[in-house]
């Protein structure tokens, strides 16, 4: 047997701003595979071609990728290619980065063209902080905003661990943990995650982050001893974080940002203990269902409206028309509609049947439409506690 390297590129830069996916392949393939695929996609690869193992990656939805292939090839970079490994590894390596590392230019006009703002982190933090604030019922609980003589805006950490309110099994940090958070159009996800702030390429301290996933993490290593308790509650606190967000680049941006944080929290508490390659692997998978690729008015696959087919009796295709999409409405469009996991549903429910495709071994029938867990107002949660 191989011995396991102990080092490796991605430990030795995991506090980089701009990811490396050359080192995350480096690592393990299998990571970077999971951290591009595109779940909804899949699954209807896998219905049609009966075939569990099709796999359908994330796409670019953006042609910024294919006009700057001056003189270059253009194949695997247009609006409706999917993201292939090896078009972002190799000598295509740090071809997507972060916005505030893009060129001035491109930075305007993805502005212009998408509408693609990305917001301070103090912002983000003062706008998590009422969510706390609103959970907790006081202020304060992880940190201190500040206002600076000059109009500057900053933040100060509490110190010690977070205090929990007493005598209500309603507000343990257990719950706190499995609290469902989501962030809309989440771009590289800032709200979920603060490894840097966004508007300025500034990278921020373990300690002095802001993001709802980072808030859960530090409550999780406030309250676990061993690196098996830890490792149990991280994944039920990626299990209830939630994103999505139109844009293929941002979308890997932000999956790749989850899962760094993932690792650097567990190497603060940890120092000296080695973390596995199948954690990694699983994590990433937890990720790329929770962080996913969808238009958030029309609640589908970007532009899947536009490519929806029907057969006559005679076997002629048409396209069809989204009457949703001619009205302008949010509801009713034709396209595919976009599915993620509801992680609390452990066991097969009683009567259920294997549709054509699903792999039996994977918990299928925890798969639903996010449209229909919206607005599921009934819903119950069934996800013990311990």
């Amino acid at each position: 047997m191989v011995a396991e390297k102990e080092s490796y590129r991605l430990f030795e830069h995991i506090g980089d701003v701009d990811i490396s996916e050359q080192d995350i392949w480096d690592y393990e393939p299998e990571v970077l595979h999971k951290l591009l695929i595109d779940h909804t996609m899949s699954a209807r690869a896998r219905s049609e071609a009966n075939d569990p193992s099709k796999c359908v990656n994330i796409f670019w939805a953006t042609s910024d990728y294919e006009a700057q292939r001056k003189g270059k090839a253009k194949d695997g970079f247009r609006y409706d290619d999917q993201i292939m490994p090896e078009k972002i590894i190799g000598v295509n390596g740090r071809v997507i980065m972060p916005r505030v590392l893009k060129d001035k230019q491109l930075q305007v006009d993805r502005t212009k063209d998408k509408a693609e703002v990305f917001t301070p982190s103090w912002v983000c933090n003062a706008q998590n902080n009422l969510i706390d604030e609103a959970w907790f019922g006081r202020k304060d609980v992880f940190n201190r905003e500040i206002t600076n003589e000059d109009g500057t805006h900053t933040w100060a950490p509490t110190k010690g661990k977070i205090k929990f309110p007493k005598n209500d099994d309603q507000k343990t940090w257990k719950k706190y943990v499995t609290e469902n958070r989501l962030e809309v159009t989440c771009g590289e996800a800032p709200y979920l995650v603060s490894r840097y702030d966004t508007t300025t390429g500034e990278p921020i301290p373990l300690r002095n982050r802001v993001g709802l996933l980072d808030r859960k993490l530090r409550v999780v290593s406030e309250n676990t001893e061993n690196s098996g308790e830890w490792l149990e509650w991280a994944r039920k606190a990626l299990m209830h974080t939630y994103g999505y967000e139109w844009q293929g680049d941002n979308l890997l941006l932000a999956r790749e940002a989850l899962l760094y944080t993932f690792i650097e929290y567990f190497k603060d508490k940890f120092p000296e203990e080695t973390l596995k390659k199948p954690s990694i692997i699983g994590i990433a998978r937890i990720i790329s269902w929770n962080i996913w690729q969808m238009d958030g008015i029309k609640m589908v696959v970007p532009n899947s409206c536009e490519k929806q087919f029907e057969t006559n009796l005679f076997g002629e295709s048409t396209k069809m028309e989204c009457a949703a999409c001619k009205n302008g409405e949010s509801f009713g469009h034709i396209g595919v509609r976009c599915l993620i996991r509801d992680w609390g549903k452990t066991k097969k429910p009683e009567g259920y049947k294997f549709k054509k495709g699903e792999d039996s071994q994977s918990q299928p029938w925890q798969k639903t439409e996010f449209q229909s867990l919206l607005f599921d107002r009934n819903r119950t949660e069934n996800e013990e506690d311990d």
